[in-house]
């Protein structure tokens, strides 16, 4: 964070402090920092092991035992490092963000479950949550632990629709019930911080876009420039786990001199 001059960090505190609605946006970048690898890139998981197919939806639909099979006796590379992952400072740097009044919601593309352990309360998951299970009929989320999976595929205990993973598979729609708070959040947002996203995938990389379509305020944080920088009011370049706690620092040195003065 060598290059991160105080001014920078300072102006996009005060446009967090000023702004009327703050969401945040993350990525795979975030979660870098606890040990789970990006999927693209140099060192991605589907660069080293290959892409799902694009069609892993039809497929679980076609196949749900076989999918099931598959999940148990061949864990992927992603779930064997979702289960090492912890929350770091940058998770928590977040909840603190939350906890002051200043961040409203957390959408993420993230599937790790870190932003719910570091115990960020509201909070979108756009492509599930690689901890839950899901009914794809009735959209009822689970705990792993609450479904037998003696007989495969497992059904839902409510209206024995299939269940699988709560992550999104290629070739599924994104669940209703996250994609509206999405939208929602995003209409009301006036400020978005987007951080560990080049802003690639949609929809989510409409998000960042709407928000300063509305004449709202984008701070990034990233450890490169992204094809969002041009759009970004601040660009806070370095590691999310350094700036993001440097940054709610500086918030709350913010917020304290204001208090003082008054």
């Amino acid at each position: 964070m060598k290059n991160l001059s105080q001014t920078e960090l300072e102006r996009a505190a005060d446009l967090l402090i000023a702004a009327r609605y703050v969401t945040a946006l993350t990525g795979a970048g975030v979660s870098v920092e606890s040990g789970i690898p990006p999927f693209r890139g140099p060192d991605g998981l589907w660069t080293k092991h290959g892409e799902p197919p694009l069609d892993g939806y039809q497929r679980f639909l076609a196949d749900p035992k076989g999918y099931w099979e598959n999940r148990l006796h061949n864990p992927s590379p992603i779930a064997v490092a979702l289960e090492k992952a912890k929350p770091n400072p940058g998770h928590y740097a977040m909840v603190e963000l939350e906890e002051l009044g200043i961040l409203r919601m957390v959408i993420t593309q993230n599937i790790d479950n870190l932003h719910r352990m570091a115990g960020q309360k509201r909070l979108a998951e756009i492509h599930g949550n690689g901890t839950l299970l899901r009914c794809i009929q009735c959209g009822t989320r689970f705990a792993r632990t609450a479904i037998s999976l003696e007989v495969l595929p497992p059904r839902c205990p409510h209206c024995q629709g299939l269940i699988k993973s709560d992550t999104v598979s290629f070739g599924e729609p994104i669940p209703l019930d996250v994609l509206e708070v999405c939208e929602r959040e995003t209409r009301r947002s006036d400020c978005m911080l987007v951080a560990g996203t080049s802003a690639f995938v949609y929809p989510a990389a409409a998000f960042p876009q709407q928000v300063k379509q509305q004449g709202g305020i984008l701070i990034e944080v990233n450890l490169t420039e992204t094809p969002l920088t041009p759009w970004a009011d601040v660009s806070l370049q370095g590691k999310f786990g350094e700036i993001l706690p440097a940054l709610c620092a500086c918030v709350k040195a913010r917020l304290q001199g204001r208090t003082t003065t008054t």
